[in-house]
């Protein structure tokens, strides 16, 4: 009864520690690993004492596998197979060339900068080809960089994980058992990847299935199921063939991930939750569970390996895989540089440690040691320094292009027009059969449906576009529109039309979407303006001499219901106009003016409707009038 009730204690230290190093790392805005390890280690037997994992025994082995498990599966969950068909290439060759690279460098260095025997040098290479989700995918949260290379990033770090920790198997086996056949060696790989392969994409499906037709099932029951058959698979695929487990979990994340399974995000909600807790608890165990003295045991040798990985292997090993890839210099940089290790890397050089010295052979500490070595420079290194250099680079996904808009009507044609104009790619999404045979009549991609399925709102691309905008009639429906968007996709701007309430304010405030254009923007007024012609479409540039009386002069005409601005360009950027924007010299504003002559004269002037509209600088913006003139001058004059 002691020893469980002190094992019980191990367990609630370890989660708390990791869910309190979650919370300051997030409240930080640094990577969790960082706190994870800090924690682990000064609660260990190198610090204070009171986390021992050694009284977990063979458990420790159970926990680090069933939540390797989960975590596995969630990364393969969020895997984007239409966003990795946009560099499948170069993730195929960061798989298989970019693993052999890895090995063969990695290899190379342990042996001639860290002096470790060619065997044990390998079988440290095979555990750290690996990147891990666990540390990428937060990263990614926080630097936000653009979506093609996230989604490089975070496949790399899901598919290589099964692949490294099976071929860092496949050397220990060599090595525990002399055979250095490298056909055997191979057949053995290829042979693990085949079955759990093949085991998951039948869990999966299976799984999907499910979901999908029994209706009798509650979500929670559902979230169950899957949790459930995620170990079921694991467990088979184990017995199967040792090691061909994470590959199956991989494999069943994706293949349930694409299955359009009813109430798929909530799903998605409830594996991240559990991948947050699993990796939080194992890094705790697991850095507790490491020796400092094996650490400093290292030299400099070491430190100079861990260098090399970083800085040699990594750049050729992106300079190789993405050759052909259409990815610029910045992103092949970015690349280079975010290569963080994880728990993959951790827990099975924690395991090969304890079976190394079983078999009585030298190295096994050593190894833990240099793996952990790795995380830590590596997490440091790049994951405190990944936001800057991607604003340096100039990749985060506030430089994202292309819009979603929902709502057809004649001013979201126009904003439409304007945004493909700049080479924008534009996706509108509305229920009106009628009024999306107007967009389609002005080739723009069409999605008639409701853009309260966030399934549509995924078919649209709004996960990897610069801007979101909710413009239909309803403000009420816009706001909400705009609020689930924002929490579901994140995007760099959420924008939508709706009325002006101090309560809403606050609360857009707090969920990072923006009013557009006006604050009390009556959509039908402007849409009768644009289908009777009584428009025009201008830009003007505010000038630092000019600026005080051009932007006084603008919000009078905004003021008086005669001007809306629809857009700003800023530092060659455009984006859609924020209600509460602060403009600035230099700005270049993109707006419609109200023109109030007969729609007849219009016609008979040869004027085009509103989709034709060209942008020109306009007599009534750029000159101000003179008694516009007299009146600032006396507004401005002292009062005696």
């Amino acid at each position: 009864m002691e020893a469980s009730f002190e094992m019980t204690i191990q367990m609630v230290i370890a989660v708390f520690a990791g869910i309190s190093a979650q919370v300051l790392a997030a409240y930080l805005k640094v990577p969790s690993i960082v706190f994870l390890l800090m924690f682990g280690i000064l609660l260990g037997a190198n610090g204070i004492g009171l986390l021992h994992p050694n009284m977990l025994g063979t458990g420790l082995e159970v926990i680090v596998a069933l939540a390797t498990a989960i975590i596995l599966f969630e990364g393969g969950l969020n895997l984007d197979l239409r966003e990795l068909g946009k560099v499948s290439s170069s993730l195929q060759l960061l798989v298989t060339l970019g693993t052999l690279i890895t090995l063969l460098g990695g290899s190379m260095a342990a042996h001639w900068l860290g002096e470790f025997p060619w065997p044990i040098a390998f079988l440290f290479a095979s555990l750290v080809v690996v990147t891990g989700p666990t540390v990428i995918s937060p990263l990614l949260k926080q630097v936000n960089v653009d979506r093609q290379v996230a989604t490089l990033l975070e496949g790399e770090g899901v598919l290589v994980d099964p692949v490294g920790a099976i071929l860092a198997v496949v050397v220990l086996n060599t090595i525990l058992n002399d055979r250095t056949d490298f056909v055997s060696a191979a057949s053995n790989l290829m042979m693990r990847l085949s079955i759990g392969g093949a085991i998951g994409s039948t869990g999966g499906w299976l799984m999907s299935f499910i979901c999908k037709r029994a209706k009798f099932l509650s979500f929670e029951v559902k979230n169950l199921v899957v949790l459930a058959g995620l170990w079921g698979l694991f467990a088979l695929s184990q017995m199967a063939i040792s090691e061909s487990g994470l590959m199956a979990t991989v494999v069943a994340g994706v293949v349930f991930g694409d299955s359009s399974v009813p109430e798929e995000r909530l799903l998605r909600r409830f594996k991240g939750q559990l991948t947050i807790l699993s990796v939080s608890v194992l890094f705790i165990l697991l850095a507790a569970d490491l020796s400092i003295a094996s650490l400093f045991a290292l030299g400099w040798g070491g430190i100079y390996t861990v260098l090399v990985l970083m800085f040699v292997v990594r750049p050729i090993n992106i300079l190789f895989c993405t050759w052909n890839s259409g990815l610029n210099w910045r992103q092949k940089l970015f690349l280079s540089w975010v290569a963080p290790r994880g728990i993959v890397s951790a827990s099975v050089a924690s395991l090969f440690a304890i079976l190394l010295t079983q078999r009585g052979v030298n190295g096994g500490e050593a190894i833990k040691a240099l793996v952990f070595l790795t995380i830590i420079m590596t997490v440091v290194c790049q994951g405190l320094t990944a936001g800057w250099v991607a604003r340096w680079l100039q990749i985060t996904s506030t430089e994202a292009t292309g819009a979603v808009i929902v709502g057809c009507n004649p001013l979201s044609l126009l904003i439409a027009r304007l945004f493909q104009e700049r080479g924008e790619q534009v996706v509108m999404i509305d229920t009106d059969p009628q009024r999306c045979l107007q967009a389609e009549a002005e080739n723009l991609r069409v999605i008639a449906s409701s853009a309260l399925d966030a399934g549509v709102l995924e078919e649209a691309g709004l996960a990897s576009v610069g801007t979101f905008l909710a413009i239909t009639s309803n403000g009420e429906v816009n706001f909400v529109l705009a609020q689930r968007a924002a929490e579901e996709f994140n995007p760099p701007r959420v924008l939508a039309v709706f009325p002006r309430d101090p309560q809403a304010t606050t609360t857009v405030n707090e969920n990072k979407v923006n009013q557009a254009f006006l604050s009390d923007l009556s959509i039908k007024t402007w849409n009768d303006y644009l289908n009777d012609g009584r428009v025009k479409l201008g830009t003007t540039t505010l000038s630092a001499e000019d600026f005080e009386r051009q932007q006084e002069h603008l919000q009078g005409l905004i003021g008086g219901g005669e001007l809306v601005p629809l857009f700003v360009e800023r530092d060659d950027r455009i984006q859609v106009m924020p209600a509460s924007e602060e403009w600035s010299v230099g700005d270049r504003i993109i707006y419609l003016l109200h023109d109030p002559r007969p729609s007849l004269l219009k016609r008979l002037s040869g004027s085009n409707q509103s989709t034709r509209l060209s942008l020109e600088k306009l007599s009534e913006v750029e000159e101000i009038p003179l008694t516009k003139l007299a009146q600032l001058s006396t507004s401005d004059a002292p009062t005696s």
